[in-house]
This record gives C-alpha cells, sequence and structure tokens, in this order.
C-alpha cells in the first residue's frame, strides 16, 4: 500500500510540474503581447497570492474595483503563474506577475502604491506585510459565521473592511487587544450591487432552485459540505418532481480532499445531464463559470451550506435553506443568523426535500425574519449604498495615507 501510495504521489506531483510549466509558457506568450504597465500609475493595489483554484475570490470583486478604479487607478499584484494567467485571461484588471521578492519590490519602487488590499488569508500575504508607507487592508471575498471570519489573523492587517453589526459583534467577542472601531468599516456587500450574468433559461412556471454547496474542507471543524450527505437525495428529489429546476454550482475546490465527496458531484452532475435529455424543457443548470449573481436573484429558493453564499442570498432578501453539517465536529456559531434560518437536515434531504422548498418559498414569517437579518448583517442594501460605502470608506483611507509627511 505505501509503494501505490508513494507512486500515486509521484505522479500527482508530476502532472502538478506539467500544469506549471504549461502556465509559464502561456504566461509568458500572453505577457509578450501586452504593453508593459506604466510606472507611477497606480494608486492601490490588490495582492493575490493564489492560483486560479481561488480565482472565485478575487472575481466577485472586479466590478467594484473597476469602478473605484476610475478615481484610484488599481493594478493586481499575483503571485502564482497559473493566478495570473487566469487573471490575464479574465482581463478585468491589470496584472502584475510578480512571482519573485525581488520583482515584487522593483515594481513597488515604481509605482506609488498607498493601499494593498487582500481577498483573503493566504499565508504568502506575510510576505507583503513588510512593505510600510502603505496602508494593509482585509477586504475578504464574503460574509459569513464560520470560525475563520473572527480569526485573529485580523490584526495582521492595518484595516478591514466588514459587512455589518453582525461581523462587528463577531470580532469584539472573539478578539482580545483588538480596537473594531478603530480598525474595521462596515460597508454592506458591494458585491451585491453588481450581480452579473445572462440567465440561460426562460423562466416560466418551474420553481427554481440553487443548489450551491461549499467543498468539504480541509479539516474537521471545517467539514460544512453538503454534497455527499444531503445534495444527491437532494436533487434526486426535486427532479422527480417535474416542477422544478435546479441550477448546481459546486464550489470550485469540490472534491479536492475526498474522493467520495467528488463521487457524488460527479453524480449529480450526471443526473442533470440525464435529466435534461429526458425532458429539454427542464433547463436543469449545472453551473461552473466564473459569473456570480444571477444564480442568486433568478432562483425562488436557494440551498446553501454553511459558508458565504448564505449571505450573499440574505442580501437579496429571498427565501433559503442552510444544509446542516452532519459531522459534529463541524463548528458552527449559531449566535448570527444560524440560530434563526431555516434548517435542511439530511434527513430531510432524503425524505423530504420537495416539501421543505415550497415551504419555505411561501412561508410569510420565514421571509420576514429573512429581512430583518439581513438589515442587521448588511445595513442598508438598496441599489447602490454598499458601492458608496466601500468608497467611502477608501476614501478616507487615501486620506489618511496622503495626510503622512512621507507621503
Amino acid at each position: 500500500m505505501d509503494v501505490l501510495r508513494d507512486a500515486k504521489k509521484a505522479i500527482g506531483l508530476v502532472r502538478r510540474e506539467m500544469r506549471l510549466r504549461e502556465a509559464r509558457r502561456n504566461l509568458q506568450e500572453m505577457l509578450a503581447d501586452r504593453p508593459a504597465l506604466p510606472a507611477g500609475h497606480f494608486r492601490i493595489a490588490v495582492y493575490f497570492a493564489d492560483t486560479e483554484v481561488n480565482m472565485y475570490q478575487i472575481r466577485q470583486w472586479y466590478r467594484p474595483l473597476q469602478r473605484l478604479a476610475d478615481r484610484h487607478p488599481v493594478v493586481v499584484l499575483s503571485r502564482s503563474p497559473r493566478g495570473a494567467e487566469a487573471l490575464l485571461r479574465d482581463d478585468a484588471l491589470p496584472v502584475a506577475f510578480v512571482p519573485e521578492v525581488t520583482e515584487l519590490e522593483a515594481f513597488l519602487a515604481e509605482q506609488d502604491i498607498r493601499i494593498v488590499l487582500y481577498v483573503n488569508q493566504n499565508t504568502r500575504n506575510f510576505q507583503m506585510f513588510r512593505y510600510g508607507r502603505r496602508i494593509h487592508v482585509f477586504i475578504n471575498h464574503g460574509e459569513s459565521d464560520k470560525v475563520y471570519m473572527s480569526s485573529n489573523q485580523y490584526k495582521a492587517y492595518d484595516h478591514a473592511f466588514i459587512a455589518g453589526e453582525a461581523a462587528r459583534d463577531r470580532l469584539v467577542d472573539a478578539l482580545w487587544e483588538y480596537d473594531v472601531d478603530a480598525r474595521t468599516s462596515m460597508i454592506g456587500r458591494p458585491q451585491a450591487d453588481h450581480f452579473a450574468g445572462d440567465v440561460p433559461f426562460t423562466p416560466d412556471e418551474r420553481t427554481v432552485v440553487l443548489y450551491a454547496p461549499t467543498w468539504e474542507g480541509d479539516r474537521a471543524s471545517m467539514a460544512y459540505g453538503s454534497v455527499r450527505t444531503h445534495g444527491v437525495a437532494l436533487v434526486e428529489a426535486l427532479l422527480a418532481t417535474g416542477r422544478h429546476r435546479v441550477i448546481y454550482r459546486p464550489h470550485p475546490r469540490t472534491g479536492v480532499m475526498d474522493a467520495e465527496y467528488r463521487a457524488a458531484n460527479e453524480r449529480i452532475i450526471a443526473m442533470l445531464t440525464e435529466a435534461n435529455a429526458a425532458d429539454p424543457a427542464a433547463h436543469h443548470v449545472h453551473d461552473d463559470g466564473p459569473v456570480i449573481g444571477w444564480q442568486l436573484t433568478v432562483a425562488d429558493v436557494a440551498v446553501l451550506d454553511v459558508s458565504a453564499m448564505i449571505y450573499d442570498r440574505l442580501a437579496t432578501g429571498r427565501p433559503l435553506l442552510v444544509t446542516r453539517p452532519v459531522s459534529p465536529e463541524a463548528e458552527v456559531d449559531e449566535s448570527g443568523y444560524l440560530s434563526a434560518c431555516e434548517w435542511l437536515s439530511a434527513t430531510a434531504a432524503r425524505t423530504g426535500a420537495a416539501a421543505e422548498i415550497e415551504r419555505v418559498r411561501v412561508d410569510a414569517e420565514a421571509i420576514e425574519r429573512l429581512g430583518r437579518w439581513s438589515t442587521r448583517y448588511f445595513g442598508d442594501t438598496s441599489p447602490g449604498a454598499a458601492t458608496e460605502r466601500f468608497e467611502a470608506a477608501i476614501d478616507r483611507l487615501w486620506a489618511a495615507a496622503s495626510g503622512h509627511p512621507d507621503a
């Protein structure tokens, strides 16, 4: 068994190296076709050290950052060849590929970067923290009640943008020696002002259900994924009614750690394909595209795992069910919205999924609770309000950075 395991590991490493070499070749060709970035032009940087696997974390910020760039030129600092390749293909923001620290330093030397934004907690963020004379800001890639959202890592940043009162209270409860009011700004969810994408079907009398599970997690405390425990039974039940249309949007990392989880994901995709072949008018969707937005607004009901997707949906004020994790080790903070949400157990997914979908779709009390919690998490959710708060927070930090004597 050890020999077989070592052989599989070796094959995996070879494949990884081959993909990396291909990405480097593609990246060199792409960079050769682009003009050099202008010196002395950029004022705000988004630091992104990840590969293409975590592109979803920065993609949701494209539109707010594009609008911000009209006032403060924005550049993405990419450290990974595969990440840089994906960023250049998206062509949403200027990209500086700076894989080595010396290249990063050279780029910073020719730019007046005063604010650096971070969308995740990649350990390589620490390499960027060494540079003073700029404000380092954690903007995150979503709002949720995961333990990640109250990590002590917040203290590593000069400032953090948080969604609202719920996020503030979460940090107050979790962190010692951290001045939340001085070091955070509540901005809501500016991404929700820019939800986009074309709906790939014509709405009809079918009830549209978005099932967007998270991945299986890399440790027991983060085992929130429901594909294996809920997902197969849920989708099977909805396909059987003939009254529902399923939009299945699994997390990009689905199945990377667990072969059974990966197999369940593949089974759901196969079921959708078979259902569409049997009834072309059903228009069930396996959605693995880069754009998130239309899925949240078109769905009559969303079924979501404990993840940031809950809070993106919560900002719309429309019905949702949250899958309850099966693992007793999964850490679920039920002091916030999850204390009042509509839970879907694995048992209910197997025995009454369609009925639960219909219940939350028309339950007036459940919908009213959604509205109250939406305000607590995001403040004013009227169109454009969060974007205004985001840009105002940037302006305040810009003024602070510009007010230093050596700025």
